[in-house]
C-alpha cells in the first residue's frame, strides 16, 4: 500500500504497509495515534495482553482519533494491525521483542516483531505519526556507570519528531540519570498536569518534571512551537509527555520499591541481561504483587492512551 500524505516523511516507504483507516486518516489530515507492540508480546500474559490492545485501541476511536499499533510481520512495518495480526503478536512465541539494532534483521529474514518504544518510534515517523502512546519508556538503567545500559529509547526521543505520552519512566530504572540525561539530549519533558515526574506504577518519584502543562492544547502548541524551530535538515526531535498512572491504580513509592528491590535481586542471581531484563522484571513484579501490577499496568496505558489521542486532536486542529 502506498503511503498517505503526511508531514514527516515526503516518500512511500517500500517496506511499511497501512491498515485501511490508518491510511485514510492521515490523507485527510485527521489525528492518529501510534501503540506499540512490545507491550503486547512481552509485557503482559494471554489473554489480558490481546484483549487490552483491543481495549486500548476503541478507547482512542471514542476520543475521536485513529489508533495505528505498530509492529513488524513477516519482515513488513505495519502502521496499524488487521485482528489477526493482533492476535499473532498476542500468541505467537516466535515474535521477537526488537529494538533499533534488531530491525533490519527482522526484515531482512521475514520474520515477526513487536516494536520497542524506541522503534515504535520510528516506524511511526516513517508514517507521518506525531503522537505515540505507550505504558513506560526505557531509561537509564541501574548501575549504568558500569553496565552503560540505557535504553535506545531516549537517543530516538532526541533525534525524532515524535511526542510519546508515558506514565513516566519505569520505576526499576534510575530516574534522575534519565532525567539528566533527557536535558543534555535536549528532549523537553512535560509533566501533565503534575510538577512531580512520575514513575510508572506510582505518580511520585521524588523528582520534579523540567516543565509542566495544564492539558492536551497547552501541550499541543508547545510541541507546534518544538517543532516550529526545528533547524534546516534537522528533525526536531521528540518530547516526552509524563502522565501519572490513575489515583486509584496507584501502587504507592513505599509499597513498590521493595518489590522492585527483591526483583531485582533475583534477575541478578539468574545472571538476566540486555533486553531480556525489563520482560523478567515486569513478570516478576507482577508474581510478587499478585498481579496487583498487571493492573496497574493496565489502567496506565488505557489512560495514556486518552491523554495521547487528545493531544493528536489538538495537533490536528493545528494542521500539524
Amino acid at each position: 500500500m502506498l503511503r498517505p500524505d503526511a508531514t514527516l516523511s515526503p516518500m512511500p516507504h517500500p517496506l511499511l504497509d497501512y491498515a485501511p483507516e490508518v491510511a485514510q486518516a492521515l490523507h485527510d489530515a485527521q489525528p492518529v495515534v501510534a501503540l506499540e507492540s512490545t507491550i503486547i508480546s512481552h509485557g503482559m500474559p494471554y489473554p489480558q495482553n490481546v484483549q487490552t490492545a483491543r481495549e486500548v485501541e476503541a478507547l482512542i476511536r471514542e476520543a475521536g482519533a485513529v489508533p495505528a499499533t505498530i509492529a513488524v510481520i513477516a519482515g513488513r512495518l505495519k502502521a496499524g494491525l488487521s485482528e489477526g495480526e493482533l492476535d499473532i503478536m498476542g500468541t505467537d512465541k516466535s515474535v521477537q521483542k526488537i529494538s533499533l539494532r534488531d530491525l533490519p534483521g527482522t526484515v531482512a529474514q521475514a520474520r515477526h516483531g513487536a516494536t520497542t518504544v524506541a522503534t515504535t518510534m520510528r516506524v511511526a515517523a516513517l508514517a507521518g505519526i506525531r503522537v505515540f502512546a505507550t505504558g513506560g519508556t526505557g531509561g537509564v538503567h541501574r548501575g549504568a556507570a558500569q553496565s552503560f545500559d540505557i535504553s535506545a529509547d531516549l537517543m530516538e526521543l532526541a533525534r525524532t519528531p515524535v511526542a510519546v505520552v508515558s506514565a513516566g519512566v519505569k520505576s526499576i530504572l534510575d530516574i534522575g540519570l534519565t532525567l539528566e540525561y533527557l536535558e543534555t539530549q535536549g528532549v523537553p519533558v512535560i509533566g501533565y498536569g503534575v510538577r512531580e515526574f512520575p514513575a510508572f506504577y506510582s505518580r511520585e518519584s521524588g523528582f520534579l518534571s523540567p516543565l509542566m502543562a495544564t492539558g492536551a492544547p497547552e501541550v499541543a502548541r508547545a510541541l507546534h512551537a518544538q517543532w516550529s524551530l526545528t533547524l534546516p535538515g534537522q528533525s526536531g526531535g521528540g518530547a516526552l509527555i509524563a502522565n501519572p498512572i490513575p489515583l486509584e491504580a496507584e501502587i504507592a513509592r513505599r509499597e513498590i520499591d521493595p518489590v522492585i528491590e527483591q526483583a531485582l535481586s533475583d534477575m541478578a542471581a539468574l545472571k538476566v541481561t540486555g533486553k531480556d531484563t525489563t520482560p523478567y522484571l515486569l513478570g516478576r513484579i507482577v508474581e510478587i504483587t499478585g498481579g496487583r501490577s498487571l493492573v496497574a499496568n493496565i489502567a496506565l496505558v488505557k489512560n495514556n492512551a486518552r491523554v495521547a489521542a487528545e493531544i493528536a486532536c489538538e495537533l490536528a486542529l493545528m494542521g500539524k
